[in-house]
Order: structure tokens, then sequence, then C-alpha cells
């Protein structure tokens, strides 16, 4: 089993894609014809976005959601956390959590989307220093 793609409902499909483009930096994988669903390249595993008026029409009642009850989060991996914060901001992001320092060794920031999801910004863990 391989773990294929995340969708996230949204009001509007090409919209959302050129925000994540701009904030993130992640191309295109494909945006089908109709504009109700398109894939973010992310490695193996894509960032998809399906419209919230397809999974109507499919017989789904999705939810919107809540950036001050969040039921999950994406994050994003970078080396320079301060500079994929600054991009998101400048793309339209709105600030969660600024840049922290954890106590496991790793930076994170949180923004969330314009459709209300939650992103964490985030350094890998750095293991503790066996000395």
């Amino acid at each position: 089993m391989k773990f294929r793609y995340t969708i996230l409902y949204v009001d509007d499909v090409p919209g959302t894609v050129d925000f994540f483009q701009r904030a993130f930096g992640l191309p295109l994988g494909m945006l089908h014809e109709g504009g109700d669903y398109a894939e973010l390249a992310t490695g193996e595993t894509r960032l998809a976005f399906s419209s919230t008026a397809l999974m109507r029409q499919l017989d789904k009642n999705p939810a919107a959601p809540s950036i001050n009850a969040p039921t999950f989060e994406i994050a994003f991996e970078v080396a320079d956390v301060a500079g994929a914060l600054a991009r998101a901001l400048d793309a339209g992001a709105s600030l969660v959590q600024d840049l922290r320092h954890e106590p496991w060794g790793q930076t994170t920031s949180y923004v969330s989307d314009p459709n209300g999801y939650l992103i964490e910004i985030c350094s890998p863990v750095q293991a503790p220093d066996e000395s």
C-alpha cells in the first residue's frame, strides 16, 4: 500500500492552487480542465484539491475547516523556516504562530491558507547531541 495523496476540499480550486504555488513553491501536477480538481507535486505523495461543489455532487457534505478548532494540519519541512514563513505571508497566508524553537530540536511556525486550513512550516527535528 502506498500513501498517494491528501485531498483538501475548497470552494476555489484554481485560486487555492495559485496560492500554494506562490506561498510554498509547489509545482502543478495537474489541473482538471473543469477546474474542480488539481494536484500539486510534493514528492511521491501529492497534495490535491477538490471543489466543495464537486463533492456535493458526489453526495458528500464537506465541512469547512476551522483555524480555531483544526482537526488536522499539513506540514512542510524546510531548512529555512523564517524564509519560508515570510514567503507564505507575502502570498496571503495568515500568521497563526510565529517562529518558535521547540524543546525537541525543531523550529516551527504555523499559518493558515485562505480556506482556513492549518499549515505548519518547520525544520527537520534535530536529535539531541550525544556527546
